[in-house]
């Protein structure tokens, strides 16, 4: 594959990288009850079924079977204002209002008891996902098209109660991912259409990995919790092609489709977690994350017959989330949380994409739960995220240099029902 075509492939999985692999996409929504405390002490809170997802070990907490089953709504507010360029179009050409579009994201979960000691579990939900989507004549539109990942884990647990105080879990993982990348030409010295397809990659692939859990009855009123989550190894096999002819200077697929791969590795999670009844209204929870986005420091694509057509240093860093929260018993019927939380992002100023540029984020989160009757009962839940202004230039194959100013925000709704058997 000639430079040009391997420069546009480049640009294109670097927008992979911060899209599917920013902070901001490791999903947090994998339950409505924890929503409304921004997820503060989900390893040691034991609300319903949902404990599958963040902690097994909670199981043991449940004497019957429990059934959760929960969708949440996002809606990213992510807008561009562009700030320079060095190709004589104007800069406003860069503005774009929104270029995330919203997303449901949906979760079940079942836990049931064996016996006194023995536990188990399963859930389906996503933890990595989210998508942006330039017009297609965008004038930067190397750096930024049609960019969709959707992962779907599918978790198997066991627990055991070792004794009034200590418990501990295993459990296996299947994640499923499918990734979609589309790359316009965009502004070019060719007379090209701006919106000639540069480059598109569709692949899937499934693999497995393994999580444990364990919590610790302090006493009558405080809990601790610890969840572990390994990596996950991806490897997205599907078909690389683009509309550009195979003739100089492009040396393109003229749509003709090539096999092609690209490695990826889910990031390894770990939590810690608190849980204490400060009375018999109120409740508070604080938690801890660590994601260990040390393991992406490349990515590489490799095309049949081609080789290795791509290597990029990431160099991402290790990221942190730190949440508390309260819960208030209301009435016998009715409890109301409240929670804050912080999400520092992996990526330095050097890896900023317009791809959705990743940043800082700041969980202003509240919600309830409301019981029904006996068996089950209805939990609502809202979060407000802000993230920082960003300021960054990019450049693409043509030598242009854009110049961007960031805004990424969001709103999340949730809904989620239990039931007691």
């Amino acid at each position: 594959m000639k430079l040009f075509t391997k420069s546009l492939l480049a640009l294109s999985l670097a927008g992979l990288s911060a899209q599917s692999f920013g902070a901001a996409f490791q999903l947090a929504e994998q339950n409505v009850s924890g929503l409304g405390r921004a997820y503060a002490g989900e390893a040691s809170a034991a609300d319903d079924a949902s404990v599958v997802g963040r902690n097994a070990a909670l199981m043991t907490q449940f004497s019957s079977a429990q059934l959760s089953v929960a969708a949440m709504y996002v809606e990213p507010d992510v807008s561009l204002d562009g700030t320079s360029t060095n190709n004589g179009l104007p800069a406003n050409v860069l503005d774009e209002s929104s270029i995330a579009p919203s997303a449901i994201v949906p979760a079940v979960y079942y836990t049931r008891a064996l016996n006194d000691q023995w536990f188990i579990g399963a859930g389906i939900y996503s933890q990595f996902g989210l998508a942006t989507d330039f017009e297609s004549d965008y004038a930067a539109g190397q750096l930024a098209g049609e960019t969709e990942i959707v992962t779907i884990n599918t978790n198997l647990s066991v627990a055991y109660k070792v004794d009034e105080q200590w418990s501990v879990a295993f459990g296996l993982d299947h994640v499923y991912a499918d990734a979609k990348i589309v790359r316009n030409l965009g502004a070019n010295p060719f007379n090209v259409p701006a919106q000639t397809e540069a480059v598109r990659l569709e692949g899937d692939d499934s693999a497995f990995g393994w999580h444990v859990g364990a919590s610790y009855q302090m006493d009558a009123k405080t809990r601790f919790g610890l969840s572990y989550r390994s990596e996950t190894d991806i490897k997205f096999e599907g078909d690389f092609s683009n509309q550009l002819p195979a003739t100089p200077p492009f040396y393109g697929t003229a749509s003709a489709k090539l096999p092609g791969s690209v490695d990826l590795t889910l990031p390894a999670i770990a939590e810690l977690s608190a849980t204490h009844q400060w009375n018999d209204i109120v409740t508070v929870h604080a938690s801890v994350m660590w994601t260990g986005w040390d393991s992406f420091q490349t990515l590489a694509a490799d095309v049949e017959g081609r080789g290795t057509v791509f290597t990029k240093n990431e160099s991402f860093s290790d990221s942190w989330r730190y949440a508390v929260g309260s819960e208030y018993r209301f009435s016998k019927a009715l409890k109301l949380r409240m929670g804050l939380a912080y999400d520092t992002s992996p990526a330095d100023d050097a890896h900023l994409s317009i791809s959705i540029p990743d940043t800082d984020r700041i969980w202003f989160s509240f919600g309830g739960e409301y019981q029904l009757d006996d068996h089950s009962s209805i939990d609502l839940g809202a979060s407000i995220l802000r993230g920082k202004t960003q300021n960054f230039v990019e450049h693409d194959n043509f030598g242009s240099a854009w110049g961007f100013e960031s805004r990424g925000h969001a709103a999340i709704v949730g809904a989620q029902y239990n039931y007691q058997f």
